[in-house]
C-alpha cells in the first residue's frame, strides 16, 4: 500500500488516497456536503487520472447529502466509460440510507468491508 495524497476541507472532510494491488483506495473521514464536496471531487478526479478502479472507504463518513450522491454517480459514469469501476466499502448507516433510498446501491457495488470491496 502506498499513501499518495491527503486533503482536508474547511468543512472537515479528509481524504487519504492510497493504492492496493493496482486499485485506488480513497479513505474518507468526516461529512460529505456542499462545503466539503470539493475534497471528494478532487480525490476522485486525481484517481481517475491514475487508474480506472476506485474503492471509496466510507467507514469514517458520518453524513452524506445529495452533493456526495451526485459526485458518486458522476464518478461511476466516468470510471465505467474508461473500462473501470467504483466500489463503496463499509458505508455507515447514515451514508447507506441515502444510497439505498435513491437506488445507488443497484448501480455501484456496496460492500460491508474494505477487504470485500477490494477482492470482489
Amino acid at each position: 500500500m502506498t499513501d499518495t495524497e491527503h486533503t482536508v476541507a474547511a468543512g472537515g472532510l479528509s481524504a487519504l488516497t492510497s493504492e492496493r494491488d493496482g486499485i485506488r483506495v480513497i479513505s474518507l473521514q468526516g461529512e460529505i456536503d456542499h462545503h466539503s464536496g470539493p475534497v471528494l471531487q478532487q480525490a476522485l478526479h486525481a484517481s481517475k487520472a491514475s487508474g480506472p478502479r476506485v474503492v471509496l472507504d466510507l467507514r469514517g463518513v458520518l453524513f452524506m447529502d445529495s452533493t456526495g450522491v451526485n459526485l458518486l454517480i458522476s464518478a461511476h459514469g466516468d470510471l465505467t466509460r474508461t473500462g473501470g469501476w467504483l466500489r463503496l466499502a463499509a458505508p455507515t448507516p447514515a451514508v447507506l440510507r441515502p444510497i439505498r433510498l435513491i437506488g445507488l446501491d443497484a448501480l455501484v457495488e456496496c460492500h460491508p468491508t474494505l477487504s470485500q470491496a477490494l477482492h470482489s
